[in-house]
């Protein structure tokens, strides 16, 4: 197996520009400097001419770089916003929805060095950051091959039911079918060589190439996410109903530790209105800030959080975010949780209507301007001190899905000394490492 090339989805726009920081080609012709494509007649518009699409080649692989300009990044996240990023490889321009959609083409070990380096901050350990090159590599290939599964699958392929009184939608990178991954959290972050790599993060690469986390033959789709909450979520409580034995319930402690059953709502309340041991309970700033960029930084309480609204403010957040009219919301009750706590369904009561919705991103997109930090939350109301009305408050356990590798609680577990082959096969119950390529 050779190294395998990955295209990346970087930015979608109506007219983009860009820099090209040495020498590119494209249709015979040199490139360098200042540059704009615009969307025009259902055609990429560039230097006057239309096309289909447009690719432009380095001139020199190896040094050459170029800019996009104001990309957005953390895409209807709390900390969204715009930064200009630099890539290396070819840069392709498609048509996509009445907009222009900027690719780049490269290598996975050059793409690996930036997301080891946009996930995570180029200062965190070595092992930290083996695992995580592993991470990294095995998802991106695992989609992939799970992308060719789906086109070359006479069935239909849907992340969605809606019956009228259940909504069940997912979000996964199915979503993109003209190139690999995008560059967001979505799927991984990815952000060129804008984010600084360092030594650790290329030695990390190197001596990982070409491993892979490895299940009876298949390569594991291997998920992660900020904080786990202390118990890791499965893999069909987040997405397809497809029970993957690596991703299962297990505590984010050593072998061996006693676990609730939280899909049980009297112990899920128990554990999330508490805040229990595990690897991922820290707020050591030292460990924090080898997982956590700057703006990840602006989030201080990710193991146990809470919001609160009023019934009103409630309301008209979730009519606006689901596109649901629900009238005054007056109860959201727990339906189904997964093994981490997480809500699987929530059913939302109004005056208007009542109904069920799920999995964790779409319940976490309802109930937030951007997105609840997880789904492993419990319900209270209370009268409001100050209205007397009724407020609901919303207290909640973990950052993100919680299924695979917990980033904070592996960045505790390589501070202590663990290794990051002994870090992924905590996460991986009974997966395997091999070198591929």
């Amino acid at each position: 197996m050779k190294e395998p090339k990955v295209s990346v989805g970087i930015m979608f726009e109506p007219e983009i520009e860009f820099v090209l920081e040495q020498t590119y080609l494209s249709n015979g012709n040199e490139y360098s400097g200042k540059q704009k494509v615009s969307f025009k007649e259902g055609k990429v518009l560039f230097g006057g001419e239309l096309y289909e699409s447009l690719l432009l080649e380095p001139a020199d692989e190896a040094s050459a770089t170029f800019m996009l300009k104001d990309v957005t990044i953390g895409i209807n996240f709390h900390w969204e916003r715009k930064e200009d990023q630099v890539f290396k490889g070819a840069l392709k321009f498609i048509v996509e929805d009445g907009k222009l959609t900027a690719v780049n083409l490269l290598g996975v070990e050059e793409y690996l060095t930036s997301v080891i380096s946009s996930e995570m901050s180029a200062t965190a350990s070595l092992e930290l950051l083996k695992a995580h090159a592993v991470i990294s590599r095995s998802w991106l290939l695992a989609q992939i091959e799970k992308n060719k599964e789906i086109v070359g699958s006479d069935s239909a392929y849907s992340a969605m039911s809606d019956n009228g009184d259940e909504l069940i939608r997912w979000y996964d990178r199915e979503d993109h079918v003209n190139f690999d991954i995008c560059a967001d959290d979505h799927c991984q972050r990815y952000q060129g060589v804008t984010r600084a790599s360092t030594e650790m993060v290329r030695k990390a690469i190197e001596q990982t190439r070409g491993e892979l986390l490895m299940f009876d033959g298949k390569i594991c789709d291997a998920r992660y996410s900020k904080s786990c909450g202390g118990v890791f979520e499965e893999f069909q409580n987040c997405w397809e109903d497809i029970k993957y034995p690596y991703l299962v319930a297990k505590r984010d402690l050593p072998q061996g530790s006693a676990m609730p059953n939280l899909t049980i709502e009297e112990n899920a309340r128990e554990w999330i209105t508490s805040s229990p041991e595990s690897f991922c309970n820290t707020s050591d700033n030292k460990i924090l800030s080898q997982v956590l960029n700057n703006y990840d930084q602006e989030t201080v309480n990710f193991y146990r959080w809470q919001v609160q609204y009023s019934a009103n403010e409630l309301s008209e957040l979730v009519k606006r975010r689901s596109g649901t009219d629900y009238g005054l919301i007056s109860d959201l009750v727990p339906v189904q949780r997964g093994t981490s706590g997480r809500l699987v369904k929530l059913r939302i009561v109004g005056s208007k209507k009542t109904k069920t919705i799920g999995k964790e991103l779409e319940i976490r997109r309802s109930l937030s301007e951007s997105h609840l930090y997880s789904s492993a939350f419990v319900v209270d109301k209370v009268a409001n001190e100050i209205t007397g009305e009724t407020d609901f408050v919303l207290r909640g356990a973990g950052w993100g899905h919680g299924v695979g590798l917990c980033q904070i609680g592996a960045a505790v577990m390589g501070e202590k000394g663990y290794g990051y082959n002994e870090i992924l096969l905590h996460y991986f119950i009974g997966a395997s490492i091999e070198k591929r390529y």
